[in-house]
């Protein structure tokens, strides 16, 4: 790890005001601290912004509002998330270990970078991690990489379980410019795939800091389920995971949310699987049609094709589960 200056700040203001492309902001430090020991990121500068955001969750008419600070157990433990957006708390309930649960922000859940093992080895290219030298994955050991939406430049899979029940629920993230904006980007538009920048995990501009997350009032409360499937139970990433969620009037679906981790450089929604439960039944048959159209088009790599079906059997269960909350 090389030398770093480190400056505490209090608040979001004096926090944008001080970043650069050679300083970077640590919270909870539970992915930065690793990036710095293994020498992939190597900041001049940490700027600790514990005590400049807000850890608050607030349940509001409109909706959860969740402050950038507030740990990933905090929010898992929220009685309005239990009550009102347990899907929320299922999937941070489903990641990492406790430990780790009570260390992470919320906002660096959003930043957290890839696991793929090549981006960790710095002996080896890596379009993440050194743009431009190529992807070692895509012609290597690629069992944990992308079936969706990926490219030539990346198959890294993005890690999080969090994330992907915000994605389901519709979230929006809302983050403060160095000029002192507010913007608001949606949660489905927060991540991005690899395109020409495989580099770039997200769109959030350069200058900005995450101040909180919001996410909008649902029907979704009753029916909801996060079946996350992995090589061990503790502490080890999706090999694919999925967040389900069903408004329901009786037995006819209202409305449905699909979402999955460990299959695409960003949290993935299923739209089309979505669309068509829509006015269906909830029938086990039709949870098994809404599976096979979201995998119909996937293209596997040499190594990950199990994840096909292991995808399609964890929609199945995810849906049925849902029904038995």
């Amino acid at each position: 790890m090389r030398p770093f200056n480190f400056e505490k700040v209090k608040s979001a203001a004096e926090a944008s005001a001080m970043k650069s492309a050679v300083s970077q902001y640590i919270a909870g430090g539970t992915n930065l601290v690793d990036l710095m020991k293994k020498n992939i990121a190597q900041p001049e500068k940490l700027i600790d912004i514990t005590t400049a955001l807000s850890d608050t969750i607030e349940d509001q008419n409109t909706g959860l509002k969740i402050g950038a600070m507030a740990s990933n157990r905090k929010v898992a433990d929220d009685k309005a998330v239990i009550e009102k957006f347990p899907l929320i708390s299922k999937a941070i309930l489903a990641g990492a270990s406790p430990q780790i649960r009570n260390m992470a922000s919320t906002a660096g859940n959003l930043l957290q970078r890839t696991r793929c093992p090549y981006f960790y080895d710095i002996t080896t290219p890596c379009n993440k991690r050194k743009p431009n030298s190529g992807c070692s994955a895509i012609g290597g050991a690629n069992r944990m990489s992308a079936v969706a939406g990926y490219n030539e430049q990346c198959v890294a899979v993005h890690p999080s379980d969090f994330c992907i029940a915000l994605a389901a629920l519709d979230a929006t993230v809302t983050a403060q410019t160095k000029d002192h904006k507010e913007i608001k980007i949606p949660f489905t538009d927060f991540h991005k795939l690899p395109e020409n920048t495989p580099w770039l995990d997200n769109n959030l501009p350069q200058d900005a800091i995450i101040t909180h997350i919001e996410i909008p009032a649902n029907a979704f409360s009753r029916h909801s389920a996060y079946v996350k499937l992995r090589d061990r139970t503790s502490y080890a990433f999706a090999l694919v995971s999925v967040a389900a969620a069903l408004n329901l009037d009786g037995k006819r679906i209202k409305d449905a949310r699909l979402a999955s981790g460990g299959v695409a450089h960003k949290p993935w929604r299923w739209f089309e699987a979505e669309k068509f439960l829509q006015g269906k039944r909830a029938t086990e048959e039709a949870f098994e049609e809404a599976a096979r159209l979201a995998v119909k088009d996937l293209k596997p790599l040499s190594e990950n094709g199990y994840k096909i079906p292991m995808l399609q059997g964890a929609m199945i269960t995810a849906l049925k589960n849902s029904m038995n909350q």
